[in-house]
């Protein structure tokens, strides 16, 4: 193993490992060596469209072995949540490729990958192929031009955890919005959730004299409107969900006419919305609230049909690095930039709180003492803080941006500013060629409220008669 020399260690949490900083030195350990060899991986999608990134490796022998298994198991765990796949196909090392097959499988370390990317939201079981480097697949990315449309009377909606949020648009300007209470988690009949779009879409619609079209955000993965994996629907039980949720915003469309109707992540609406307020491309969004949510605009101005789950993309190397209870795996984003983070870090600040106190109680608290200038509640955004300018800097290896947009509750406030002011500063001193490149941006609250709500309505494009 070699040694990672880092300008900054989180106050709670000294035996962070940054992902940047490891890939880093790994990446200048094989230019040094003068000797490496070449490595493609590519990510094969249902609709046929593929991602193909290429790096190298040192030569896989001898101590080396290892250390290859760790840059290419982490970088594919990346783009599998970044850009998704059922099917990974590594061209120019055989024995890599065993490896991966054997750690991406039912019974293998990364078995929720495995699950995930296959069945669940493919509908294939997950594949790891190999061919030499001259066979190596060709790249087949395919962008979504949704979005950007403002004509005619829309409603545009997003699906919370707590509220549902609709808005009625008119050429571009909001007339009416609006957010409901609701508590979809848990609930087992589906048509809780249906019947609570349903009457979301009616309060919108009758501020408007029609309904040309209709778009909506929503945690999760959907592809060509089709609900694959979401949180909102958890309690629902897999034959119903199967029934009833799949293709729930297909029964919609149909009971409003069949007029355009768009639905799509939440994080990828969120980076619509700003790209469409700075009015300028190449946008990254993410948000620190209940997990961590992603969305990317490319700089051609386009969605694509990524994943860009950024709470599953592992941001920590670190042996020890935190659990997430769900994909069992350690260092990933949920657990450093989220309300989850801040509860993590309480024990390590000396920080009790009550029994029984959930997450988001948790950040209020911590917000509060923040407030009061609370060093302790100082030493968790500092944390976080440097957790987030390291990530930044990985982030900027997979993702092509100029702008980064920053949401969601954990980034309120005075703690809020100092992981920002941290962030920042541990770009600046680690990468700077990233910290010039990149411009953070907080939208304020009617831009948050009407600029999701926008962007949402914007999706479905209207035929011309």
């Amino acid at each position: 193993m070699f040694s990672v020399a880092l300008k900054h260690r989180p106050p709670l949490d000294p035996g962070f490992l940054p992902a940047s900083a490891w890939n880093r030195a790994y990446r200048q350990l094989v230019e040094e060596t003068g000797r490496y060899e070449e490595l493609i991986l590519a990510l094969e999608r249902k609709d046929g469209s593929r991602s193909v990134f290429r790096t190298r490796t040192l030569p896989h022998e001898g101590d080396a072995i290892a250390l290859n298994q760790m840059y290419v198991e982490r970088m594919v765990k990346f783009l599998l949540w970044q850009r998704g796949g059922f099917r990974l196909v590594v061209a120019g090392n055989a024995a890599l490729a065993g490896y991966l097959r054997l750690v991406y499988s039912v019974s293998g370390s990364r078995a929720f990958d495995f699950d995930f990317m296959g069945e669940t939201v493919y509908g294939n079981e997950f594949q790891v192929e190999s061919c030499p480097l001259s066979q190596a697949p060709d790249e087949a990315e395919t962008t979504v031009a949704l979005g950007r449309h403002l004509d005619g009377c829309r409603i545009g909606f997003d699906l919370g955890g707590s509220d549902r949020k609709c808005a009625a648009v008119i050429d571009g300007e909001v007339v009416h919005s609006e957010e409901v209470t609701w508590d979809p988690y848990f609930e087992k009949d589906p048509k809780y959730h249906y019947e609570g779009v349903m009457d979301t879409l009616r309060r919108a619609a009758e501020k408007l004299p029609r309904v040309d079209a209709i778009g909506g955000s929503s945690a999760g993965v959907y592809v060509n409107n089709e609900v694959r994996v979401a949180s909102l629907f958890r309690g629902v039980p897999k034959e119903e969900f199967d029934l009833h949720v799949r293709r729930m915003f297909f029964d919609l469309k149909n009971e409003w006419g069949g007029v355009p109707f768009e639905v799509a992540n939440d994080g990828e609406v969120t980076a619509l919305a700003g790209s469409m307020a700075l009015n300028d491309s190449a946008v990254l969004g993410i948000s620190m609230g209940t997990s961590q949510a992603g969305g990317y605009v490319t700089p051609q101005g386009a969605i694509t049909n990524w994943l860009n789950e950024l709470a599953f993309v592992p941001v920590d190397y670190a042996p020890q690095a935190h659990i997430d209870e769900w994909s069992r795996d350690g260092g990933v984003g949920a657990q450093y930039f989220s309300q989850q983070a801040v509860g993590r870090l309480l024990a390590p600040a000396g920080i009790e709180a009550p029994d029984g106190m959930g997450l988001p109680e948790k950040l209020v608290m911590v917000q509060e003492l923040m407030a009061a200038g609370d060093a302790r509640a100082r030493r968790i955004y500092e944390t976080i803080g440097v957790y987030f300018g390291y990530a930044i800097a990985h982030y900027a290896d997979f993702y092509d941006f100029r702008h980064l947009l920053l949401l969601g509750r954990v980034l309120s406030g005075d703690g809020g500013n100092l992981i920002l002011q941290v962030g920042r500063q541990v770009l600046a001193d680690e990468f700077p060629e990233v910290a010039e490149r990149v411009k953070e941006h907080t939208p304020g609250e009617a831009e948050k409220r009407h600029g999701q709500a926008v962007a949402a309505a914007s999706l479905p494009e209207i035929p011309k008669q």
